[in-house]
């Protein structure tokens, strides 16, 4: 029982640290972007299937500049150059501008657009719940099933 612990424990220490490396790849990345001017993202998690980031650098107008994606269901995903939006209005933009199959790029894409309209119109943009939240959460509502039974 405790070697199986110890394998979960390394399993999640191993698990951390390569997201880690993810995660840098994708902030240096933003940071680039977000030195030449403004950037709008929109994401989409996977559960099961590949989630997906987008994220575009727009100018004062919202014309797209320059794009780029991370999608994957592993640590080996890094970010891409996302060709095909540069000169268009970001707020135009719809989940039918991705092509089929990649259900949650187009979603993160949708939600970009989203993002930014909500941006322009002075509306607050709502942060999606941590991995820690959802856990909570989900103890909290096992927590009250049963004292509600």
């Amino acid at each position: 029982m405790i070697k199986m612990a110890l394998v979960i424990g390394l399993a999640f220490v191993i698990q951390f640290v390569l997201s880690s490396f993810q995660m840098k790849n994708f902030n240096n990345e933003f940071v680039r972007m977000r030195r030449k001017g403004k950037v709008a993202i929109g994401r989409k998690s996977g559960g099961f299937h590949a989630g997906a980031i987008v994220m575009f650098r727009i100018d004062d107008e919202g014309i797209i500049q320059e794009s780029k994606k991370i999608e994957g269901t592993t640590f080996l995903a890094r970010v891409k150059n996302f060709p095909g939006f540069e000169g268009r209005y970001i707020g135009e933009l719809s989940v039918d501008d991705v092509e089929k199959g990649h259900r949650n790029l187009r979603k993160a894409v949708e939600d970009a657009a989203l993002t930014y309209k909500k941006y322009i119109a002075g509306e607050e943009i709502a942060q999606p719940p941590s991995n820690f939240q959802k856990a909570g959460n989900i103890v909290t509502n096992l927590f009250n099933r049963r004292a509600g039974a």
